[in-house]
């Protein structure tokens, strides 16, 4: 998976703080398990704002990069050009 922390704190942002999510919360269980599972593989410079305890929880409060907002909004209009968020990662 490419991106994974990205799209986690992405996901996060849409759902927590936009109300307005980007997945399924199945997707982002799913999502939060890779991460679990793969932890000791994922090589991201924003990975320490995420926990191993927010992923076993399937929840994030933290903070966010200040990167994210304008991310989840160019994601926003890209999926209005039929792309969708794999698309956006690759």
């Amino acid at each position: 998976m490419k991106n994974p922390i990205a799209k986690y704190l992405m996901c996060a942002y849409a759902y927590y703080v936009e109300d307005d999510p980007l997945i399924s919360d199945e997707e982002f269980d799913n999502l939060s398990k890779w991460l679990l599972e793969h932890w000791d593989a994922v090589d991201h410079p924003h990975k320490w704002y995420v926990k191993k305890g927010d992923l076993k929880a399937g929840t994030y409060l933290g903070k966010y990069p200040t990167m994210i907002p304008g991310a989840v909004k160019s994601y926003r209009e890209m999926k209005k050009n039929e792309g969708t968020l794999e698309n956006f990662f690759n």
